[in-house]
């Protein structure tokens, strides 16, 4: 599980990482990743889980899942990051280990390549 300081809580990361950080997308789930440089607070993470994937026990037993994997990839996020995974429909059935690790890599890897080119 993620502790409290780690997770995102307010609307306004949320819009923050969706709208303006980087997209990355498996089958089930989607990524974004917003970088801020100034910042040094450490990571926070969030779940964003839609009706459309199943009732409430699904969800939350998928939220679980994820909080879970992110576990154990959070410490490759970058100080002061916003990262939210995005279930969708058909995600309450999918491998979350191998996808959701897949999905932090390719957002820290793009986090990589646009700090090179600058």
């Amino acid at each position: 599980m993620l502790a409290k300081t780690a997770r995102l809580t307010e609307s306004g990361d949320f819009a923050r990482a969706t709208k303006t950080g980087l997209r990355c997308s498996t089958t089930n789930f989607v990524g974004y990743l917003y970088i801020n440089a100034t910042s040094t607070e450490p990571a926070r993470a969030g779940l964003i889980i839609s009706k459309s994937v199943g009732g409430s026990v699904v969800r939350h037993r998928l939220a679980r899942k994820i909080r879970h994997c992110l576990h154990d990839q959070y410490a490759q996020l970058p100080a002061g990051s916003l990262l939210v995974i995005k279930g969708l429909n058909k995600s309450a059935t999918a491998n979350c280990q191998i996808e959701i690790s897949e999905v932090v890599s390719l957002l820290v890897k793009k986090t990589h390549e646009r700090a090179s080119k600058k």
